[in-house]
């Protein structure tokens, strides 16, 4: 469900906003919270709550693996988009699951006009790590209906 207020869309963001993503921001346009929902250190599986105010995006990127790898998302509250390159965008909605393999470029953010919020699954993997490229283009995201 798509919604501009913050007090709703929190309403909405079973798992919590968490802290402004400061140590990623270089990496995104707009603003974005992270909630690590899982602790590296104490599991296999590093998972968050990652929330995007609406129009923020992430750069184009790449998780890269030798074996296994790559990344889940489970859409949990307002309204976004993913886009894997070379292919369409896909509207991302509460309940929406993108599988995401090791070694495809790929971004994903809020639509415009809602806040929006995904778990992000790090795929356990070999010599896993994450490339980060160019921002996702004012002229690219714009068109996006």
């Amino acid at each position: 469900m798509k919604t501009t207020s913050k007090e709703e869309f929190e309403k909405q963001n079973i798992f919590g906003t968490g802290a402004e993503n400061t140590g990623f921001a270089q990496y995104f346009i707009g603003n974005s919270y992270l909630n690590p929902l899982t602790d590296p250190k104490n599991c296999a599986v590093f998972m968050a709550n990652v929330t995007f105010e609406p129009g923020c995006r992430n750069n184009w990127h790449i998780h890269h693996a030798t074996k296994g790898g790559g990344q889940l998302l489970i859409c949990t509250a307002g309204e976004g988009w993913y886009q894997e390159e070379g292919k369409e965008p896909v509207s991302l909605t509460q309940g929406t699951v993108i599988t995401i393999p090791a070694e495809v470029k790929h971004w994903h953010g809020a639509k415009k006009d809602s806040w929006f919020s995904h778990i992000a699954v790090e795929v356990p993997g070999e010599n896993c790590k994450n490339e980060w490229c160019e921002p996702v283009s004012d002229e690219v995201y714009d068109k996006l209906k």
